[in-house]
């Protein structure tokens, strides 16, 4: 018996009210796109098609429908007889789930969680199986980008200990060697002075000024791989050091520029990971710009940290390449950094025109482990 369904007040048919329950699932199930959602028979051919499918494996269901639903495997997973034994699974236990990678029709790859549940008549006999397949592409990339992260970081931080450990017994056991070096020459140049012996005195003093060399290599060695100003002063000390010793170890006028809170507290991991990309812009400036100054600005406030480093040099390309010459690599490894630690940086330059590096990081990530 067909109902009839009265005017509505302004003389309109009433909206029909008689939609059965299948046609509505079938309209959901038609409705979503981001979830391929099908049904295959009991043999695995496809025998229905949503939008979601459509748009996730690239198949109409004129090219789709009819054919098993292998295709969408890679062919090691055929050759391992997995879609068959997904399908034992499902009627077995109900229903089966899986992640992994998965082909669309343009023979791309996607990263998929799919489900696949046996659907039985009232007497349990199956008729076949629903499946839904999610494309977790997306997803997956993040989380190997946030695991590649986290890997480099750790590697950073075991490097940076390493680096600490060695500077240190370069410090403690070879610096005190030439100490007591150099106290041994002093004493045996006063016996050859008492003695009247004039060169071998001059052989002292010959080895002296050598030993006096090796301590200022030593120094400069240790500092170069963990300045102990980093440590005992924090990173404003740091910083100044670092533009003082460019300046008089390659004669190009340097100026370190610092205003807000630069002396505010700051986890150890940020601040050695600044002084690590304002000591790499330094190489790159003494390596490639032919440079007459250098200007760093370091400006911290409650939201932001802005770090800016300025020369008047030769300038290069404004998006160097990694086959475009060393100094690339070394901005390459400046992103890297930033990248730690939340950040962004810009490059700015011209031909003749210097090179402006602008670098700002969110001021919470500097100051996240500070405290503890």
């Amino acid at each position: 018996m067909t109902m009839s369904h009265p005017p509505a007040p302004d003389g309109n048919a009433a909206p029909r009210t008689d939609i059965g329950i299948e046609d509505r699932y079938q309209m959901l199930i038609e409705a979503v796109r981001d979830y391929a959602i099908f049904m295959l028979d009991a043999q695995g051919r496809v025998a229905s098609w949503n939008d979601g499918a459509q748009r996730i494996k690239g198949y109409s269901p004129d090219e789709i429908v009819g054919r098993h639903f292998s295709v969408f495997y890679t062919q090691e997973d055929v050759d391992a007889d997995k879609p068959a034994r997904e399908l034992r699974e499902a009627a077995a236990q109900g229903r089966v789930e899986d992640e992994g990678w998965r082909v669309r029709r343009d023979g791309s790859r996607f990263w998929a969680n799919v489900v696949i549940s046996a659907v039985r008549d009232a007497s349990g006999t199956l008729l076949g199986y629903a499946k839904v397949t999610r494309d977790l592409t997306e997803r997956k990339r993040l989380a190997s980008l946030e695991h590649a992260n986290e890997v480099s970081t750790q590697m950073q931080v075991a490097r940076e200990n390493e680096q600490k450990r060695i500077a240190r017994e370069l410090h403690d056991d070879l610096g005190q060697q030439l100490t007591a070096l150099k106290m041994g020459m002093a004493l045996l140049e006063a016996q050859v002075r008492s003695a009247g012996w004039q060169e071998p005195l001059h052989a002292t003093h010959e080895l002296q000024a050598q030993v006096d060399a090796m301590a200022v290599s030593l120094r400069r060695i240790a500092a170069d791989l963990r300045p102990p100003l980093l440590d005992d002063l924090g990173l404003s000390a740091a910083l100044e050091w670092l533009v003082e010793d460019f300046s008089r170890r390659y004669g190009v006028a340097g100026h370190l520029h610092m205003s807000g809170e630069e002396d505010a507290p700051i986890d150890e991991f940020a601040a050695t990971t600044i002084f690590r990309i304002v000591q790499e812009a330094l190489t790159n400036v003494a390596r490639h710009a032919q440079a007459h100054t250098v200007s760093v600005g370091f400006m911290r406030n409650a939201n932001l940290s802005m770090i800016d480093i300025t020369d008047d040099g030769v300038g290069a390309p404004a998006n160097p390449q990694p086959s475009s010459g060393q100094r690339s690599f070394g901005l390459m490894g400046m992103r890297e950094r930033v990248r730690q630690l939340h950040g962004t940086i810009e490059f700015h330059t011209a031909a003749g025109a210097g090179f402006h590096i602008r670098i700002q990081i969110p001021e919470p990530r500097l100051r996240q482990h500070a405290a503890q």
